[in-house]
């Protein structure tokens, strides 16, 4: 087989050129696109703990905790300790990172335009719902 015929390949190489667009788009903000996927957590979630996030996200635990370091550093997200349980440390947002919704989700929304532009709508849709059931398989 061809490795351009390659599910593996075809995928890998799709998802490299799509986080090196969002990318350069989330440059300006100070963001990569792993800081994006935790700030989306947060921005519908009031406060999640570390090991919720990494499952929401699809990373390992320790993947995470140097993501949260770096996001804690720059002053967009906190960690705080659970008031329901004073083992636990929940991670919340911090307003400069709540400061971010709104422009970096009209990143997203103009990135996914330019990615699928070249699709007719029904094409984009199916190639959406093929991912997704990619995506959710264990």
């Amino acid at each position: 087989m061809d490795i351009r015929d390659c599910i593996n390949y075809l995928l890998t190489t799709a998802q490299h050129q799509v986080f090196q667009l969002l990318s350069s788009k989330l440059s300006p903000y100070g963001i990569t696109p792993g800081q994006y996927g935790v700030l989306n957590c947060l921005w519908h979630k009031e406060a999640v703990n570390p090991k919720e996030m990494a499952q929401i996200l699809g990373l390992e635990t320790s993947t995470i905790s140097g993501v949260l370091d770096r996001m804690q550093k720059k002053g967009l997200i906190a960690r705080e300790v659970d008031p329901n349980d004073r083992r636990c440390v929940q991670v919340v947002i911090t307003p400069m990172g709540a400061a971010l919704e709104k422009p970096v989700l009209k990143i997203i929304e103009e990135l996914n335009g330019e990615v699928l532009r070249d699709f007719s709508d029904e094409d984009a849709r199916t190639l959406t719902r093929c991912l997704k059931l990619i995506a959710e398989k264990n």
